[in-house]
């Protein structure tokens, strides 16, 4: 998959510490990748924009 357009944001509910950050590009057709800021050249994961609203759901309900 060819991410060179992605735009990559740290998520809000990172640590500020500079560990812990994970980064979501959602400007890519059809996709949402995901990966760890501290290895941006490492792999991603991918999920399709209504999988992506699913686990972000299930995640937000979590205690």
């Amino acid at each position: 998959m060819d991410m060179t357009d992605a735009r990559w944001r740290k998520s809000t509910k990172s640590g500020g510490n500079g560990g812990n950050c994970v980064e979501v590009a959602d400007n890519l057709p059809g996709v949402v990748v995901v990966r760890d800021s501290k290895d941006p050249a490492g792999p991603a994961l991918t999920f399709t924009p209504v999988a992506w609203r699913a686990f972000v759901s299930q995640v937000a309900d979590r205690p």
